[in-house]
């Protein structure tokens, strides 16, 4: 095997790649290789909140089988896992200990909103006890709709962060988070308060939409 000493292999003409792997000589560059490896070996949390956590559990028995993609390690450790399926309701009461597993978790890390509640509060988004979506306190890469979301959406989903995965470049803008120097790793726990969590959304990622006015 060749690592060609660029980071990007489009520079490579794509007959000549085709007429080398003939011969039996792989190419490719670091930074290939680097994204080939994180994207196929993801490793989720064995972590469920409400009713989409089935979902996630069918996702890996014989039917759909998510091992197909490298991700059927479902630990049992934030410690050991560097995806977090967020799947189901996130009530106020356990907000902050999905913020504290996650904060637990190893870099680089991922998280996957799975379903209406996880995404938006779903049907339950006007009880005073439900969080509106888990993006006000986590960095989401991918969000799945529906209620509950099929295990082929999951699957959808994990594709879409290995295209994301893979797509990431070593330096620049679009470098991963955990390859930048003063990118946070860890995000405030919330507290409990008199009203509500404390506080009740992370500033640095969430952000309210702005009312459109009617003319």
């Amino acid at each position: 095997m060749e690592i060609t000493p660029s980071e990007n292999n489009s520079v490579m003409d794509e007959a000549l790649r085709s007429e080398l792997s003939k011969q039996g000589v792989f190419t490719t560059s670091l930074q290939e290789l680097y994204n080939w490896g994180r994207k196929n070996s993801l490793w989720p949390l064995q972590f469920g909140l409400a009713c989409c956590a089935i979902e996630m559990i069918a996702a890996s028995m014989a039917r759909f089988d998510i091992s197909r993609f490298g991700a059927e390690v479902f630990r049992p450790s934030p410690r050991q896992a560097d995806l977090m399926i967020v799947a189901g309701t996130v009530t106020k009461k356990m907000a902050p200990q999905v913020v504290r597993l996650y904060n637990q978790m190893p870099e680089p890390k991922y998280v996957i909103a799975m379903g209406a509640c996880a995404i938006s509060g779903g049907p339950f988004k006007q009880g005073y006890n439900v969080l509106k979506g888990i993006d006000r306190f986590l960095p989401v890469d991918v969000h799945i709709p529906g209620c509950p979301p099929r295990p082929e959406a999951l699957l959808d989903a994990l594709m879409a962060l290995q295209k994301k995965i893979e797509q990431q470049s070593l330096t620049g803008v679009t470098r991963p988070r955990h390859l930048t120097e003063d990118a946070r790793s860890e995000f405030p726990i919330p507290e409990f308060g008199e009203h509500d969590l404390v506080p009740s959304k992370n500033p640095e990622l969430w952000f309210p939409p702005t009312p459109m006015k009617k003319p």
